[in-house]
């Protein structure tokens, strides 16, 4: 089944490297037009290259955006809105790490965490939110984590903002399923990712081991799982939130 999304126009957060931009390539090839929001212009850049390149019929575009930034955020998303007259799903895949034990924390640490995980959600969904009630369609999805539903050690500050960021989609479907918009969430396990391979050979034999499956995933499986939440195979789902982990929640 090809095409699903042809010329649904999709906003990703963080959407060119990573698990970010395995959503982007697999939406334009689903036919949807991506607006990529990231902070890296050089690395945007070249993964909307890319797009154009594998999916020509993709009229995807990149906006240099730091998604913390509440008046940056609305500015991209209304001349995506200017440029394409609407947005039918938008991803929220954005997000940072700063690992350190609670008692040597900063706030500073605290406080990037929180606002690049899940004010973020607040920013994207707020300054998209008009525009789907308007035209009484819509989907977000956003990308949490299986730290937010079990935690992890050295982690409170992500485990706080993804768990925020499943709060907040469950709250947010209510509020919108009167309207016709959807809004589910994933959480991922360990994807192979930048951030996996910084981890040393010891740390990521033991994440091996308490996957049931006995591998880490891949970005294009989160990607598959989006495109199913995006595509109108999934349109009678909403406040939900999908583990995608090989069975390593399952297992604890």
């Amino acid at each position: 089944m090809k095409n699903l999304l042809l010329d649904e126009v999709a906003i990703v957060t963080g959407g060119s490297k990573g698990i970010g931009k395995a959503i982007a390539f697999k939406l334009a090839e689903e036919g949807a037009h991506v607006a990529i929001l990231g902070t890296n212009g050089e690395t945007g850049a070249a993964t909307l290259a890319e797009i154009k390149h594998l999916f020509p019929f993709s009229q995807s575009v990149f906006h240099p955006v730091d998604v913390s930034q509440t008046a940056s955020v609305e500015e991209a998303i209304r001349n995506v809105i200017n440029d394409f007259g609407k947005v039918d799903l938008l991803v929220n895949n954005a997000g940072i790490t700063a690992d350190q034990l609670l008692m040597k924390m900063s706030e500073e640490e605290w406080d990037r965490v929180l606002a690049v995980n899940l004010k973020s959600c607040y920013n994207t969904c707020h300054a998209v939110v008009r525009s789907m009630v308007k035209a009484k369609k819509g989907k977000m999805i956003n990308i949490s984590s299986v730290v937010g539903l079990i935690g992890n050690a050295g982690q409170v500050n992500y485990a706080a903002a993804k768990a925020g960021m499943i709060g907040f989609t469950k709250a947010l479907a209510k509020e919108l399923a009167p309207r016709n918009i959807l809004v589910n969430g994933i959480a991922p396990g360990f994807i192979q990712t930048d951030m996996v391979e910084g981890l040393i050979e010891k740390q990521k034999e033991a994440i091996v081991k308490a996957i049931p499956l006995g591998r880490l995933g891949e970005a294009k499986e989160i990607a598959n799982v989006v495109w199913f939440l995006a595509s109108p195979l999934c349109n009678y789902m909403t406040g939900q939130v999908v583990t995608v982990d090989g069975g390593m929640v399952m297992s604890t």
